[in-house]
């Protein structure tokens, strides 16, 4: 009878030890007892009736997956390489057990997908210009879809657009050509704003006696310092007018 009584106790140690179990902080147990769901076990040490119970850990960090790249031709006709990542977080851990085979495969394959569908309903320029948008309309469908998995999708990021090499040649010359045009109506601009202060300029000379003509020969002084040099210019007849006033009104100062 102590026998049966030591051996017992040994089984029962025994079960006691190969049945604990430690979940860890931002883990979750989904125990199943004969194959039926049971409980949810939280963090700290557990323990379980060996061979009637299993544990599944669920991890409930967020977790990222990759879209791998996905050729996508676009509304416009033109085909896009294009690759995504996903974020997301686990928020039922039975429902992420139970209610889907491999819940990180799945947000993938179905983030793949509705990447594909939203991608193909839209034109390139706004695929380029609107990224955060598109990847909110895609997080949007891939969140009502893994709702029922106790999966939350925390958010969607485009990462890389792949363009065609000669879209890409084409894109650079409608830059350059842009450039150009900016570049011809800032000097434009720039131009006009000169000819204004030169027209304001002209008027205050000419409203002076003789202005216009100081004016000139400062500006002859000025184009060749070197007396070596001569420089010919067919001077206007208003210019020798007015050197011709200006002598007169130092002859009648005199």
């Amino acid at each position: 009878m102590g026998l049966f009584l030591t051996g017992l106790a040994i089984l029962v140690i025994f079960l006691i030890l190969i049945g604990l179990r430690v979940i860890n902080q931002y883990e979750r147990g989904v125990v199943l007892t004969l194959g039926k769901y049971t409980s949810t076990r939280q963090p700290g040490l557990t323990w379980l009736l060996a061979g009637f119970q299993k544990m599944t850990k669920v991890d409930m960090r967020i977790t990222t997956t990759d879209i791998p790249q996905q050729e996508v031709i676009t509304k416009d006709n033109v085909p896009v390489g294009i690759n995504a990542v996903v974020y997301f977080q686990v928020q039922s851990a039975e429902n992420a057990i139970l209610n889907i085979k491999d819940y990180t495969l799945a947000v993938s394959q179905y983030a793949q997908a509705a990447l594909r569908d939203v991608i193909g309903g839209i034109e390139l320029d706004p695929l380029l210009s609107e990224r955060e948008k598109i990847a909110e309309e895609i997080q949007k469908i891939v969140s009502d879809a893994t709702q029922s998995w106790g999966i939350l999708v925390t958010d969607i990021k485009i990462q890389d657009i792949e363009l065609p090499a000669d879209m890409k040649r084409v894109m650079a010359k409608q830059a350059e050509s842009e450039r150009e045009r900016r570049a011809v109506i800032i000097r434009a601009e720039g131009e006009f704003q000169a000819s204004e202060r030169l027209a304001q300029a002209a008027k205050v000379l000419s409203s002076i006696s003789g202005g216009i003509s100081m004016r000139t020969l400062q500006t002859i002084e000025k184009i060749n310092p070197d007396p070596s040099k001569t420089v010919i210019f067919a001077l206007p007849v208003e210019v020798l007018e007015g050197i011709q006033a200006i002598s007169q009104t130092v002859k009648k100062a005199k």
